[in-house]
């Protein structure tokens, strides 16, 4: 119970996910293009009086790519990766979840610039956690991310990104200003999009003449 957590590091140079790896989003590439702007160039964005995001929510049904998304925001920003679920903030052991919580921020703060990405966060930040329908350790683990949250300033070059496939589902306590309050809906690709995604994978094999992307689109 004492040994610490180990988390999923990687490095800015490990990580060889980018935007054009990330077919079928067209609709939200300008509103990610200055997301990835922002995180590369933090002083620019502030000395205009921009306002600078700690956490970042994508939301979306399964398989839309996210985490994908996420990967490649960090790729595109040269930042380090730390990937995490929010089922790794689950235990039985009353304080687990919050000194977890605590290890991830502390590992950020040595890999900075960095991004914390946490999939399925949904899991984790749920309504129901805080409101008293689970026990107090979840709500312990909740109360310790979003003061973590606040104790880190934007200057500290760390951005929180949560995947959810249930936004509706989220403490409103998470989404207030400060904490997750950029939104963005990755959506189901369109025709045109899905061509896309077949036509990038298509170039990868071997493939007959007759199999078009178009077709399968």
């Amino acid at each position: 119970m004492g040994e610490k957590y180990k988390f999923e590091i990687k490095t800015a140079k490990d990580i060889t996910q980018r935007l054009d790896d990330v077919k079928g989003i067209d609709e939200i590439k300008d509103e990610i293009n200055n997301l990835i702007k922002m995180i590369k160039e933090p002083a620019k964005y502030q000395e205009v009086g921009a306002e600078l995001h700690k956490g970042v929510l994508l939301f979306g049904e399964p398989g839309v790519g996210k985490t994908l998304v996420a990967r490649a925001i960090a790729g595109e920003a040269n930042c380090n990766f730390i990937y995490c679920t929010g089922s790794n903030f689950d235990e039985m052991w009353v304080g687990l979840g919050a000194k977890r919580v605590r290890e991830l921020f502390t590992e950020a703060r040595k890999h900075t610039p960095c991004i914390i990405f946490i999939d399925e966060i949904d899991s984790l930040l749920s309504k129901n956690r805080r409101s008293g329908g689970e026990g107090s350790s979840s709500r312990a683990t909740i109360n310790e991310l979003l003061s973590q949250m606040d104790g880190f300033e934007k200057t500290d070059n760390i951005l929180i990104i949560g995947a959810t496939n249930h936004e509706d589902a989220l403490d409103t306590a998470a989404t207030r200003p400060g904490r997750f309050d950029k939104k963005i809906h990755v959506p189901k690709p369109d025709q045109k999009g899905r061509e896309d995604i077949f036509e990038l994978y298509l170039e990868k094999i071997a493939r007959s003449q007759d199999v078009k992307a178009k077709n399968l689109a």
